[in-house]
């Protein structure tokens, strides 16, 4: 089993930007032994459905057995049969650590100067910031925070501030994220100081939940090795030692836009569509093809000085809990006039009046016996109320 776990990853849910198919994304995870994925499109859920649906069914053979040691355990008595009883739960325990976990995420743009404020066009990307949904209420909160940055920060990008961060971080982990982030930029601008006030900010609102990234993608081409591996480097050495100084723990990230390797040329393909640049341009996008889903054995070999931020992620995946989207129809309440007991009583009230409006004293067998069918089909359906509404 791996002791390393992807928690920045694009999906192709980020708009002709990430080439990574989710099936295919969660049995590369699975065969590399991880234990866990997270997905973490740029400013939006789109994926999140089909990622845990796809995870569901992934598990439905571990979520089989657990159900059949329940059931075996619930007849089993502690007392009279210890030693069977205390084999199922070990059993179970084990079958529970089978069980591959999804981790809802999302790359968050965060508005320089407050997500109402359109007045910079140097705003309009914001900074980067990954987070994490770590329970069911962080999951909520995450909704929130990207529905805010739709609804009332878009420019350009949907945007959220650090007011909504400091409202809604319940239940999130965050990580500073790539060099667009709002650390790395601090850095990468020579003001180390800066840097260590906003670790302290993002420490304060989400306490032991924060962590810096570090990321290291070496082309071998020198002109992107200019433009990001060096950079990397530099945020890196200076990351570590902020880590130190403040006690917010590092852990390894490699920003996966796409699957496998060979997946990078398709996606470089993809870049070209998304920025209107032709193949031979050489002044276009490029990344550095190195952006993978990147086994264990190669992300110790980026970081072979500090295999301990490796092995940082595997503690996020374990704070996350697995919990289900599932939730049964909200319908709106329809408030009953007096004298009638339920939905299906009233509903045969308003037709009779409806009726006799239309026909009058001339209703006809054939309308009688049609009425009486389409209510009986209603009623047996479950959707009386649904047709009051309505």
């Amino acid at each position: 089993m791996s002791g390393f776990v992807h928690l920045h990853v694009h999906t192709q849910y980020s708009i002709l930007d990430g080439a990574s198919n989710i099936k295919t994304l969660i049995e590369r995870a699975k065969t590399q032994g991880m234990k866990a994925v997270a997905i973490t499109d740029h400013g939006n859920m789109f994926g999140v459905k089909e990622f845990i649906n796809t995870v569901n069914k992934a598990n439905d053979p571990i979520n089989g057995e657990i159900k059949r040691i329940k059931c075996e355990l619930d007849g089993c008595n502690q007392t009279e049969n210890p030693d069977k009883y205390n084999e199922l739960t070990n059993q179970l325990a084990e079958e529970k650590k089978k069980l591959f976990k999804p981790i809802i995420g999302c790359e968050a743009y965060i508005a320089k100067n407050g997500r109402f404020d359109r007045t910079d066009k140097d705003d309009r990307g914001g900074y980067h910031l990954i987070l994490l949904a770590k329970n069911k209420e962080g999951y909520h909160n995450l909704v929130k925070l990207v529905s805010y940055s739709w609804t009332e920060g878009f420019y350009y990008k949907p945007r959220m501030d650090k007011e909504l961060l400091r409202k809604y971080s319940k239940g999130i982990i965050a990580s500073s994220a790539c060099l667009g982030g709002e650390i790395p930029q601090a850095i990468m601008n020579g003001d180390l100081e800066h840097a260590e006030k906003l670790i302290y900010e993002y420490k304060e609102i989400f306490g032991d939940d924060f962590y810096l990234e570090l990321m290291v993608h070496q082309s071998g081409d020198y002109k992107i090795d200019q433009e990001v591996y060096e950079y990397q480097v530099k945020v890196n050495k200076a990351i570590i030692e902020l880590s130190k100084k403040t006690g917010v723990k590092c852990i390894a990230t490699n920003d996966a836009h796409f699957v496998n390797a060979s997946d990078a040329q398709a996606h470089d393909r993809l870049i070209c569509l998304s920025t209107g640049k032709d193949l031979d341009d050489p002044n276009r996008l490029r990344y550095t093809m190195q952006e993978y889903l990147k086994s264990e054995e190669e992300m110790l070999a980026n970081f072979p000085d500090f295999p301990e931020a490796i092995y940082n992620t595997e503690e996020i995946a374990n704070k996350v809990e697995i919990f289900s989207l599932s939730n049964n129809p909200i319908m709106p309440y329809f408030p009953l006039p007096n004298g009638f007991k339920d939905d299906n009583e009233y509903l045969r009230h308003l037709t009779s009046e409806g009726a006799k409006k239309r026909w009058g004293d001339s209703i006809t067998d054939t309308i009688k016996e049609r009425i009486e069918f389409e209510l009986e089909v209603i009623a047996r359906m479950g959707y009386p109320g649904y047709f009051l509404i309505v």
